[in-house]
């Protein structure tokens, strides 16, 4: 099983590359994503430490960062929903 699974990682991993090199995307990319990386997780320490949000705690893992990632503002606001109304 394990083996199986890391053939899948190395075949999407050759595959991501074969794209990126044929339509010479570049790696202009990477820029990018990182930035949106670091922009995220500097907007959750910012919602926790500031206070903006009184006694909420939205932790940093890679997913909370993802959805803000991907979602932006909108996602520490679903975060925080989702705290609210699993925890109480």
């Amino acid at each position: 099983m394990r083996l199986a699974v890391i053939g899948i990682m190395v075949m999407s991993l050759l595959l991501l590359l074969f794209i990126v090199f044929r339509k010479r995307i570049g790696f202009g990319w990477l820029t990018a994503f990182g930035t949106h990386l670091v922009l995220a997780a500097l907007g959750l320490y910012l919602v926790n430490f500031s206070g903006l949000i009184p006694e909420v705690y939205i932790p940093l893992n890679p997913t909370t960062i993802g959805t803000v990632m991907v979602l932006g503002l909108p996602g520490v606001a679903l975060l925080y929903s989702l705290k609210i109304s699993l925890i109480g």
